[in-house]
């Protein structure tokens, strides 16, 4: 099983963040022209919380405020659960399941590297349990 650093060594990424005096707009706008579900929001290089389309959702939609005037620290989430680099698939699958969350930032030296999605989190499962249903396989046919 993969690590969260494997994990994100694997994939092409680049860590996403806005600033929470940024508009909803602002976030919306950056989360489309790079086909995100989340972004990291940063104030001076601290993490201070998460803005997903969830919040946008709940917070915008079903309240009535909008988008071009609300700053993304009004709606986000600061309730953030991380994880570390060490941590597995595994236990982040459980994790984002027992904490209903689908975006997990990945903390390291007190610094947010990386940012991981329940996308990314499946596809290693899944990597790795074809891996080992090919293993069985062979076992079975020696």
């Amino acid at each position: 099983m993969q690590t969260v650093k494997q994990l994100v060594n694997s994939k092409a990424h680049r860590l996403l963040s806005i600033q929470p005096d940024k508009t909803v707009y602002d976030a919306l706008k950056k989360m489309s022209e790079h086909d995100v579900g989340a972004l990291i929001v940063l104030r001076e290089e601290k993490l201070v919380g998460i803005f997903s389309e969830r919040d946008y959702a709940r917070r915008i939609i079903l309240e009535g405020k909008t988008s071009k005037q609300t700053p993304v620290s009004d709606i986000m989430s600061t309730q953030v659960i991380c994880v570390s680099p060490d941590r597995t698939a595994d236990e982040c699958m459980a994790l984002m399941t027992e904490k209903r969350v689908r975006h997990l930032p990945v903390i390291e030296n007190n610094l947010v590297v990386a940012l991981i999605s329940i996308g990314d989190v499946v596809r290693e499962l899944i990597s790795d349990q074809k891996q080992t249903i090919e293993q069985l396989e062979q076992y079975i046919m020696t």
